[in-house]
Formats: structure tokens, C-alpha cells, sequence
């Protein structure tokens, strides 16, 4: 796969700026060709660089206000069948393999402790999963966002 180069990373900007943009109206802001614009556009959703817009709805407004970790440490010979039974639990929004004492980290949301713990109890009987430990996020100071990195990348 091709990295994002200074032109693909202008037209998500700008796509960031107006997620409601056409492709024209992108390209006249950018003084590109239309055609340029809806190609690298494909070309990145194709790739999976550019991913689903249902990533930018927060799971508040679907009623899941409580964020959590959860560190996982699962058995070593089941890796990939406990990975695909973690990702069937809707609540699991994310889910990383990490070095350190665990094995996997899950970004989780549920509507409040109850749920939580009964998220919780859910992830424990994935077969292959060992232990857990979860620690509820209190505030969001910084969002996942990768803007900063784009107007790096295309030099503004």
C-alpha cells in the first residue's frame, strides 16, 4: 500500500473541514482536477486508509456514555478464535494486541457500571481469555485525531 503523500493528505483536511463536500467542491478549494480528487479518494477507502464515517460518532449519542480499557491477557494458543469472539461483543469499539503484562487492549463503552461489569463478564467467558484488568476512563482530554499529523504532511 501506498502511504498518504502532501496531496492526498490536503483533500482529507479538507474533507475533515466539510465531511459534507462533494468531490467538486473539494477539488475547486483545492485547485485540483475533479478526477484527481475522486481517485485518490477511492484509492484510500480501497486501501483502508480512509476509514468508515461511523467512526466519528461518539457512542454517547447511542446511548454508551461510560468509556473503559480493559487490559486482556489471553491464552497463547488461541489467539486468533479469542480475538474473533472479543470482536462479537458489540461494546468492544477497539481492540489492539499489545506488548507487556497484557496481551490486548479493548476500548469499551456501555451505558454505565452495570453494563460494564456485565461487558466484563461477557469478555471472561470468551474462551481463551485469562484474566482482565479495567480502568473507566474519567475524562477524554484528547480525542483520537490525526489532523495534526495531516497538516504536518502537507506542509501547512
Amino acid at each position: 500500500m501506498r502511504n498518504v503523500d502532501p496531496v492526498d493528505a490536503r483533500i482529507l483536511l479538507a474533507l475533515d473541514a466539510d465531511p459534507q463536500a462533494t468531490t467538486v467542491a473539494l477539488a475547486d478549494r483545492l485547485g485540483l482536477a475533479r478526477n484527481t480528487v475522486q481517485s485518490r479518494l477511492k484509492r484510500l477507502e480501497e486501501s483502508g486508509r480512509l476509514r468508515e464515517p461511523s467512526r466519528r460518532l461518539s457512542p454517547a449519542a447511542v446511548g454508551y456514555p461510560l468509556l473503559a480499557l480493559i487490559t486482556l491477557s489471553i491464552s497463547q494458543r488461541v489467539g486468533q478464535p479469542t480475538h474473533e469472539g472479543i470482536s462479537r461483543i458489540p461494546e468492544v469499539v477497539e481492540l489492539l494486541v499489545t506488548t507487556g503484562d497484557a496481551d490486548l487492549l479493548a476500548r469499551v463503552v456501555a451505558r454505565d457500571t452495570d453494563d460494564l461489569h456485565r461487558i466484563t463478564n461477557s469478555l471472561l467467558e470468551v474462551p481463551g481469555v485469562v484474566r482482565s484488568n479495567t480502568a473507566i476512563v474519567l475524562q477524554e482530554v484528547q480525542p483520537l485525531s490525526v489532523r495534526r499529523l495531516l497538516e504536518r504532511h502537507a506542509g501547512q
